[in-house]
């Protein structure tokens, strides 16, 4: 039987247009460190404010990837 262990870490992505932008960067941004991403979870939506506008979208998102121990 196949057997693996993933890790789960959370990041924060941010966007001036949306959600879903910041989500994209913060996944993408991600993958340019971590290995054999898996799946990613949005857990949390806010914005940032500024004098009363929204200065930015931000997206925490949980990613998870296998987990490469040392053997």
């Amino acid at each position: 039987m196949w057997e693996s262990t993933y890790k789960i870490i959370e990041v924060v992505g941010t966007s001036k247009v949306s959600w879903e932008e910041a989500a994209k960067n913060g996944v993408e941004t991600a993958s340019k460190s971590l290995r054999d991403l898996r799946i990613a979870e949005v857990t949390k939506l806010d914005m940032k404010i500024e004098n009363g506008k929204i200065a930015a979208f931000r997206a925490r998102v949980s990613l998870s990837f296998k987990y490469e121990g040392g053997e």
